[in-house]
């Protein structure tokens, strides 16, 4: 029997995720380390920027409808999740850049951009690109459990390969297990970026990165260290 893999990711992220990782033929199973929640912000003037960035799907959820003055502008985002999600609010022209948030804004500032509206989470990676003048606001939070869920400790019991979203995710994800006193060189990990990768920290059965930062690329690795075993 093929081993599952651990998604930690918030939802509706995760159920996405396991929704891919059953079309692979992977027996995933979710169990959420964040839970994600919009909070109150004010729009800054959509006269004053040139276009918007997106480095999460999460602030398009949940920006909610001040999010729509601001359509017009070309939307710059961080994968093809985010960029379905800014077009699902009515963005019109949506730009999906290469890597991550930083690959994105050089893209923007090469582009002619000077000053974009950057709707973001609080927990957010500062960006800072010469020649581009970012105006943030945090459109949601993002809270993490406080304990191991008891279904990820039983899916680690039998061998689940953890998939890390996120440098958050991995720091998180390493503080959980030594508060549960598990055993990490009992536990691989597939990380979505050898930034997620660092930041879980040492001592683990196995880490292993996605060729490039995108969901379905993770899943690809998670696919073949199931059929291979995990590197260790």
């Amino acid at each position: 029997m093929t081993a599952p893999v651990l998604i930690v990711r918030p939802e509706p992220g995760s159920s996405d995720t396991a929704r891919r990782a059953r079309a692979l033929g992977l027996a995933p199973i979710t169990t959420p380390i964040f839970t994600i929640a919009p909070v109150d912000w004010e729009a800054p003037e959509a006269d004053a920027v040139d276009a918007v960035l997106l480095t999460s799907a999460n602030a398009a959820r949940c920006a909610g409808p001040e999010l729509r003055r601001f359509t017009h502008l070309p939307c710059y985002a961080v994968g093809e999740s985010t960029a379905a999600e800014a077009a699902s609010v009515g963005f019109r022209d949506v730009r999906t850049g290469p890597s991550d948030g930083a690959a994105v804004a050089a893209l923007m500032a090469s582009d002619g951009v000077r000053t974009a509206f950057h709707p973001c989470g609080r927990d957010h990676i500062p960006l800072g690109t010469p020649g581009l003048r970012l105006e943030r606001r945090l459109v949601y939070q993002s809270d993490s459990v406080t304990a191991l869920p008891e279904e990820a400790s039983g899916a680690l019991q039998k061998g689940a390969l953890v998939l890390i979203h996120s440098p958050r995710a991995g720091a998180q994800f390493a503080r959980l297990i030594e508060a549960a006193g598990a055993a990490k060189e009992r536990i691989a990990l597939a990380a979505i970026s050898d930034a997620a990768a660092s930041a879980a920290g040492d001592g683990w059965k196995a880490k292993a990165v996605a060729p490039y930062p995108r969901d379905h690329a993770l899943l690809e690795l998670a696919a073949k260290l199931c059929k291979t075993g995990a590197p260790g």
